[in-house]
């Protein structure tokens, strides 16, 4: 079945940064658009970022633009996020999802706070 595994979350003070990454498996990765969206407390999922199957396309929450980068490896079928100058404002689960698939991970947390 359609399984996601994000991981690279934690703790990390405001100005670092984070490389997240979501395997996935029980589809063929390479023909899907992969993006990554976030969850903060309280608030709605939000799309964060998206990458096409071949990574010619890329888009970007306004909130996330010039910080962070998706980025996709379609042999290991794990797509990235490189999170840099990172904010309290970021704080959030963070999931991968494929477009047109209604599957959901259990996602990564990610925490900014000095």
């Amino acid at each position: 079945q359609v399984q996601f595994v994000e991981s690279g979350g934690g703790l990390v003070q405001p100005g670092t940064s984070l490389n997240i990454s979501c395997v996935a498996s029980g589809f063929t990765f390479s023909a899907y658009s992969m993006r990554w969206f976030r969850q903060a407390p309280g608030k709605e999922r939000e799309f964060v970022a998206q990458v096409t199957r071949n990574s010619v396309f890329r888009r970007y929450a306004d909130s996330v633009k010039g910080r962070f980068t998706i980025s996709r490896d379609n042999a290991k079928n794990t797509v990235y996020l490189q999170m840099n100058s990172l904010s309290p404002e970021d704080t959030a689960v963070y999931y991968c999802h494929a477009d047109d698939l209604d599957y959901w991970g259990q996602g990564t947390q990610v925490t900014v706070s000095s």
